[in-house]
Order: structure tokens, then sequence, then C-alpha cells
């Protein structure tokens, strides 16, 4: 469930630090001079803090992709920098994590993760279009500046002094949001006044510093490390499967060790599967091979770790499966179906999926505590939380 995946996967933070990652990467403090910077942004360029030089203000935010409450808060971001473009202020948004620190499993409320492709992929399905820029590489600027989670904005006045550090309004529902803290920052230094708060912790994911790395690698290990399982499958037993008895989201995913766009495809659906695996969601894999190809299915399956329910038809009569499942198909594979907990089928492809599509598809559907989570994988961006 989601509260599992914010608190236990994303570790999240409410209203204060870490006391660890306070120790380890201390919060720039107020009245410093703005860390100098050179990234890489999303639109192919290399970002400078001298390219702002000319703005009365900046806000630089350490945000991200993988993140649910970052994710809440991009469409913020967005109407932040158009909001005070006419004033001035320059809005910049950097990407901290080092993405060899993140767990698998930690992606399990997002399509990508937090690599600059990815962050390229997320700024144009999302249509962003303030700077984005990548950090992940030697995380130099994030550790100048300290940030806690994402999102952790830095609002600096023209002489490039730290004004304000901390969350950006007191609430990820845009709903229940009272407080606009550095829209209340930006407009006491456009106005010459003091600003009456300079902190205000932050919550969303902890920053994924790269020693974090071990982690990952060992989560990749324990993967790895399962027993692989493969076993044959009766046209009844297909009957029963396309019922969906998990009661889950689940994903059938019928392939076979001839087929090219199968195997080519088999990782980035694995992949899935361990990205949501804290989720209520499953996948099930069903080889259209023939019986007595089992040891080279199950061969194939162990090379890629496949920790799913694995499943052969248990004899060549393949039309006949394929009826049992879907009377409708009767022609070749992949062909991949991701059913409701009721049944009801909500994807449907037969060749190569788009795996972006599919994962967005997921997210819209599996099971969460807030509608905002659902609303984002499935609104038009400019009505985005």
């Amino acid at each position: 469930m989601l509260r599992v995946a914010l608190t236990a996967i994303c570790m999240l933070v409410v209203g204060g630090y870490s006391a660890w990652s306070q120790r380890a990467h201390p919060i720039l403090a107020i009245g410093s001079l703005a860390p100098d910077f050179s990234l890489p942004g999303v639109d192919g360029r290399v970002h400078g803090l001298k390219d702002y030089a000319k703005s009365p203000i900046l806000v630089v935010v350490f945000t991200c992709n993988h993140c649910p409450i970052a994710q809440m808060y991009e469409q913020r971001i967005e109407r932040l920098a158009a909001d005070y473009k006419g004033k001035g202020v320059a809005v910049v948004a950097i990407q901290p994590n080092d993405p060899k620190a993140i767990r698998i499993d930690e992606l399990d409320s997002s399509d990508v993760s937090d690599s600059l492709a990815e962050m390229k992929i997320r700024a144009q399905y999302k249509r962003l279009t303030y700077p984005y820029l990548y950090d992940g590489e030697t995380q130099q600027v994030a550790r100048a500046y300290g940030p806690q989670a994402t999102p952790h904005a830095f609002v600096f006045d023209q002489q490039r002094h730290l004004r304000y550090e901390g969350r950006i309004d007191d609430n990820y529902r845009v709903e229940q949001v009272k407080a606009q803290d550095v829209r209340n920052a930006i407009d006491a230094l456009l106005a010459h006044r003091e600003i009456v708060a300079t902190h205000k912790g932050v919550f969303g994911c902890s920053t994924k510093w790269s020693e974090k790395s071990a982690a990952s690698v060992s989560a990749i290990q324990k993967i790895e490390g399962k027993e692989i399982g493969l076993n044959l499958a009766s046209r009844s037993d297909l009957v029963k499967l396309r019922s969906n008895p998990s009661h889950q989201l689940m994903l059938v995913d019928f392939w076979a060790t001839w087929c090219g766009s199968c195997i080519a495809e088999f990782s980035d659906l694995q992949d899935t599967l361990r990205m949501y695996v804290n989720r209520d969601f499953s996948l099930v894999t069903v080889s259209a091979n023939t019986p007595d190809e089992r040891d080279g299915v199950l061969r194939f399956l162990q090379k890629k770790h496949a920790t799913s329910t694995n499943l052969l038809f248990d004899s060549d009569d393949t039309a006949a499966h394929q009826t049992a499942f879907d009377p409708s198909w009767d022609s070749a594979v992949p062909y991949t179906v991701l059913l409701s907990s009721d049944g009801k089928v909500l994807y449907k492809k037969l060749g190569s999926v788009d795996i972006l599509e599919l994962r967005r598809t997921i997210l819209a559907n599996v099971p969460s505590e807030y509608v905002g989570f659902h609303r984002y994988w499935t609104s038009n961006p400019d009505k985005t939380p």
C-alpha cells in the first residue's frame, strides 16, 4: 500500500529531517551565498548560477522523478515559475538523487527512475518548461546545498544570500494547502520586507545519497538469489486465470523462447514487477512453448531471475489454450493483458508493449490512499496538482 511506500520505502520525512542526514549532509545556513553550479538540463543545455545573475530572486528547488510527493509538486513549480517570471524571479529545479542508490522497489510510485534520460521523459510527458537539472552523477551541488528530501526549496535574494529554505507549502494535497511558504518568502523579498519564517521543515522522499548504493546492490542480489518456479497450466487453469483469482491488479504476459519480441521486453516486465512488488500488484508469465521444452523455458526464466508466477502450456494445443484465456485471441505472442482486481481488462496489447504506457496504466489503477496519486497518471498536465 502507498502508506508503506511513503514511509518504509521512500523514507518519508514529515516536519523535519532525519538526524543522520542532517549530520552527514548539513543544510546550507540562512545568510550563506548560493553555491555555484554547472549542470546539464533536460533541454540539452548546461546551466550555471551565472545564467540567472539578472534575476532579483533565485529559487532553487531540489526535486526528482520517482517520489510521489515530488510528483505532486511538479505543476506547482511550473505555476510558480510562470507566476513570477514577469517579476524577474528565476526558478530552477535540480534532481539530486544518485540513480544507483535507488532500490528498484523505491520506484513503486513512478514509471521511470531519476537519470537524466528519464528526467527528459518526465519533462516531456508532463510538459514541464522550467529548467530541470541533473546532479545525480557527482551530487556535488546537492552536498553544497544539503536538501534533506524532495522537494526542498532554497530562496536567494539579489545578492544571492539564502533567505529561506524548506517546504514549498504545507500540504502535498493541493486542496488542503493553507500556507504558501515559498511564495510568501518571494513576496516579502520583492516588497523589501523581512521574511517571517526563514525555515520550514520539508516532507517527501529522503535524498538518495551515493553512499546508499550498497543497499541497492544488496536488493538486486536478494532478487537474484530467489528460487525460480515453473508450473504447467491446463486450459481450465487459464480460464481461472482470466477471472483473476488473485484479486490484485494482475499483469499476464504470454510469451515464448522462440519469440524475439517476447525476449526483448521480458526484462522490462520483470523490472515492472520489482518496482511495484510492494503494491497490490502481481505478474504472471505464461509460456506458449510445448511441455517438452520445459527445461529450456526454465533456464531462460532463471537467467532473467523471473520472480513472477511462471506457467507453461501443458499441451501442444496452443490454440485451445489461447482460446481458454481469451476467445478473441487467435494470433501470436507476445500478448499482454492487465486485469483489475475484479477481472476487468485495463490494458491489452498484441505485440510489444509500450512499457511507459503500461506502467502509467498500472499506477493509475493500483490502490492508493489519495486520489491525487491516481489523478497524476490520468489527468492533463495543466490540471495536475
